[in-house]
């Protein structure tokens, strides 16, 4: 868990004149569940949407397994195994749970003309591979009562749980969870967060999460990142933030500290 998977170096992104991101540098550790936390306004939001592609720097670079993806689109971060989750989940919501997720794999035979013409046991043959995949994956998830349901009738926990399943059919290599806990209820977001867990024990996925509720932090994160006005406050572990002088003054506030969430 020493290398570096992920690198921002003096990263920043205005909007005219202000700086919604500026000079900001941290490192994500493979193998681990990184936690950003902030007040509303500190950055965070717009750093995803940098590393994620969905926004253009003003400067610095990102830098993933090695390689420079500053600005780079994040369809093309997505072949490379860099995925993104967004605070609202973007089912589709008309299909099945199962289609969703089958859904998911880029460069399919079938989405060719010419093979579903000419090559029918190809794209046969795959689609079942993908099926399993799918099935494996809501298996994995405890949703294989809901295979079936159509995933606009599901919760918004269950939603959640459906977005982290499509990050499992391609196998990411870090996956960006933007507030996986909001709207969630109590129960749903204990199996969230299991599910993340075991995600990264036993596929040793990567995560990074911004996150206000700082009991699930606690839970999930090692280390935690502090952002204020557009960079990093402070890196420790969960105690060690709320310990921290600086971090209470700027945004965990002292009521926050004894009540142990935001």
């Amino acid at each position: 868990m020493s290398q570096s998977i992920l690198q921002v170096n003096n990263l920043s992104k205005h909007f005219g004149g202000l700086a919604a991101v500026s000079n900001c540098s941290l490192k994500i550790k493979e193998g681990s569940i990184t936690g950003i936390i902030g007040p509303n306004g500190s950055g965070k939001t717009t750093l995803f949407n940098l590393i994620a592609g969905n926004l253009k720097s003003s400067k610095g670079e990102v830098v993933f397994n090695d390689e420079n993806i500053t600005d780079l689109p994040s369809h093309e971060l997505f072949a490379k195994g860099l995925l993104r989750t967004f605070q609202i989940a973007h089912e589709f919501s008309n299909l099945t749970v199962l289609e969703n997720l089958m859904m998911v794999p880029a460069n399919q035979s079938g989405e060719n003309l010419i093979n579903a013409l000419l090559k029918p046991g190809l794209v046969k043959k795959e689609e079942e591979q993908v099926r399993s995949k799918a099935y494996d994956v809501v298996e994995f998830l405890n949703l294989k009562h809901l295979a079936n349901e159509r995933a606009g009738n599901l919760s918004g926990g269950q939603k959640k749980l459906l977005e982290l399943g499509r990050t499992m059919m391609v196998d990411a290599k870090l996956v960006l969870l933007d507030e996986v806990g909001a709207g969630v209820n109590r129960t749903l977001l204990k199996d969230l967060g299991t599910a993340i867990l075991k995600l990264n024990k036993e596929k040793n996925y990567t995560f990074c999460m911004i996150e206000h509720d700082m009991d699930f932090i606690s839970r999930m994160c090692d280390p935690v990142i502090v952002m204020a006005e557009g960079s990093v406050l402070f890196e420790g572990t969960s105690d060690e933030v709320k310990k921290n002088e600086k971090v209470i003054e700027s945004y965990l506030g002292r009521s926050t500290i004894s009540k142990g969430k935001e």
